[in-house]
């Protein structure tokens, strides 16, 4: 067995995590809110650097786009739900690391996980390969940490804090789904080895 080695910069977080992901998840929150636990799809999508949204996403934020390195999208789903993507559950990221040290940084997103506006989050990667994210919103504070057990399965534990203390916790287990190509080669790699 393969020994996992964790990306260490956000574009190498980026193409570790393309693909789509079974994510399940599990939210405490601290008021009356509704139970968001459940689970949902994740679809991560690379971009390069010299993408037209690259460019947009920076302009939002005042930022030189030269400083980009490329970015992601995102898009959240029900589970088995095939219809067109709503545009309230998905975000496009932007990597901007730091000239120095490459495994910490900014990220842009067009709009945020908590409010839904565009946001500046803080990066740092720790040398075990631990991600975390650090976005200071209008009235909330969050901060995500992420991290792959295997190539094919990651964990993520996020907190939510009000202006009055800590709002939700959230833990989510995602698992990559197998894709028809993935499936192909794996069976060729098996029949290779009966051989």
């Amino acid at each position: 067995m393969a020994h996992l080695q964790p990306p260490m910069t956000m574009m190498d977080f980026f193409r570790k995590s393309e693909g789509i992901w079974f994510t399940q998840r599990a939210v405490h929150h601290f008021d009356l809110t509704a139970d968001e636990s459940g689970e949902s799809n994740l679809f991560v999508t690379v971009i390069e650097k010299d993408d037209p949204r690259v460019e947009k996403v920076c302009a939002q934020q005042g930022i030189d786009p030269a400083n980009a390195t490329g970015g992601a999208t995102f898009h959240w789903q029900p589970v088995l739900d095939f219809s067109e993507p709503n545009p309230n559950y998905a975000a496009v990221l932007i990597d901007i690391p730091n000239r120095d040290n490459n495994s910490r940084g900014k990220m842009i997103r067009d709009r945020g996980y908590v409010e839904g506006i565009p946001v500046v989050s803080r990066y740092d990667f720790a040398p075990d390969g631990v991600l975390t994210i650090e976005t200071d919103y209008d009235n909330n504070q969050g901060q995500e940490r992420c991290w792959f057990i295997t190539d094919d399965f990651r964990v993520r534990v996020s907190n939510v804090r009000m202006m009055n203390g800590v709002n939700l916790i959230a833990y989510c287990s995602e698992r990559r789904c197998v894709t028809p190509e993935m499936l192909a080669q794996m069976t060729q790699q098996n029949l290779a080895r009966a051989f």
